[in-house]
């Protein structure tokens, strides 16, 4: 059984399944994030959704890549959590299925190549009171 967090399905509507890799990045103490800016304003774990043919782990480098601008290495797969949301930018409502991996960042390449998203460093402590609460159930589990 896949842990659900945020929202309530909403009676009677269609979800599409919409899976995702999202990565917890520390390195010297701190956590690669990545704030997004329109349409959510939040604070986030790199990543997103998987394409069609990629693989999670190919998308994990992609997104966190086209986030943040950051390549890296060593990606271990934590577990996974699901939450239902409506997703604006694609006008539709989604059951989001989140692969959570640990991952070393490795070497800032460039800006993020994605628009409004912008990286940014923080204390483990900090970002779980920042980020969802499926995100930051994983994070707590290794920080805490």
């Amino acid at each position: 059984m896949i842990r659900r967090y945020g929202d309530v399905p909403i009676n009677g509507q269609r979800y599409e399944l919409r899976p995702g890799a999202y990565a917890i990045l520390p390195l010297n103490g701190r956590l690669l994030l990545t704030y997004q800016g329109d349409p959510h304003f939040e604070i986030q774990l790199p990543g997103g959704g998987i394409d069609p043919g990629e693989s999670p782990v190919q998308a994990l480098h992609r997104e966190v890549f086209e986030e943040t601008g950051w390549r890296i290495s060593h990606p271990r797969r934590l577990g996974a959590f699901r939450r239902f949301v409506y997703m604006p930018e694609y006008d539709k409502y989604a059951e989001k299925l989140c692969h959570i991996y640990l991952a070393r960042p490795v070497r800032q390449l460039g800006p993020p190549t994605e628009p409004d998203h912008i990286p940014l460093w923080m204390d483990p402590l900090d970002a779980i009171r920042e980020i969802g609460p499926g995100d930051a159930r994983f994070v707590t589990s290794l920080f805490d």
